[in-house]
């Protein structure tokens, strides 16, 4: 067995004689902010991304997979894991209380509502992995008259966009990845609300005539903002994060997945490689 320091981090993986796979670790969006009583609310951050090239494996032992779910409104994502990785569930975005109009903090930053003046946007890249696994979100905006605008959640590649006196903010957008063999884009932030309504990254959602469009399941992405329309603007539910493993076809199928895990497996999506794409559920797989 060797020992071989990976390119992506600090992670040092045991290999057994060339053994490998490619890992793409995504978790769970935040929700947009809203709900009963309040103004709506800035866009949910995108969960935490990331990406392992020729990841050391060995065989016969287990290795953990969870798939973290998206947050439903006002409720930051949840993790995403893979062996010794984990990628951070997306922050949810804020909403317009005092208490409360600062977007969290995860794997990408929510974006801020508006309340007394500006609500800030989450950090992303918390807490911090190299290469980093998320973007801020963008603050809100609070004018005059009490108009309010936004911010977008943080994405994977971007941070989301700041509210202004005009408009709310759009989500930080997605990074695409082959891992299965065709280019996807995953992990956008959620689009901000408030009086304003503004698009979400890549299948991130984006805020709407009340309710907050959700994260498409399976990217990770953030949900919207709930719009100042009505006393309960909805804020979108993130999206549901992924795991998926690629390696070469001349090594057998695993050899067992926990019955906890709903996953597909191909072997022609991508040319010479096997790949499984765990979409919800936690349990251990053993090569």
């Amino acid at each position: 067995m060797t020992i071989s320091s990976l390119r992506t981090g600090d992670i040092t993986n045991t290999m057994n004689a060339g053994n490998y796979c490619d890992v793409l670790v995504i978790a769970g969006g935040g929700g947009g902010g809203g709900g009963s009583g309040f103004w709506g609310g800035g866009g949910g951050g995108a969960g935490g991304y990331r990406t392992f090239d020729k990841f050391g494996i060995a065989n016969g032992v287990a290795y953990t997979v969870t798939v973290g779910a998206g947050g439903a409104q006002y409720t930051d994502g949840s993790n995403s894991i893979f062996s010794s990785v984990t990628s951070t569930g997306g922050g949810k975005g804020g909403r317009n209380a005092s208490s409360n109009s600062n977007g969290a903090s995860g794997g990408s930053g929510g974006g801020g509502a508006g309340f007394g003046g500006s609500g800030t946007g989450g950090s992303g890249n918390t807490p911090s992995t190299t290469p980093s696994q998320g973007n801020n979100g963008g603050a809100g905006f609070e004018g005059s008259g009490g108009s309010q605008y936004y911010g977008g959640g943080g994405g994977a590649n971007a941070a989301g966009v700041a509210g202004t006196s005009t408009t709310s903010g759009a989500g930080g957008a997605g990074t695409a990845s082959s891992i299965t063999g065709s280019s996807v884009t995953r992990a956008g932030g959620g689009g901000g609300g408030g009086n304003g309504t503004a698009s979400g990254g890549t299948g991130g959602g984006g805020a709407s005539a009340q309710t907050g469009v959700a994260g498409t399941a399976n990217t990770g992405s953030g949900g919207g903002g709930g719009q100042r329309v009505s006393a309960d603007p909805a804020g979108g539910a993130g999206g549901s994060g992924i795991v998926i493993l690629a390696y070469p076809q001349q090594f057998p199928p695993l050899a067992s997945i926990d019955a906890g895990l709903t996953y597909s497996y191909s072997t022609t999506s991508r040319s010479g490689f096997r790949v499984y794409q765990f979409t919800a559920g936690t349990g251990t797989v053993k090569f």
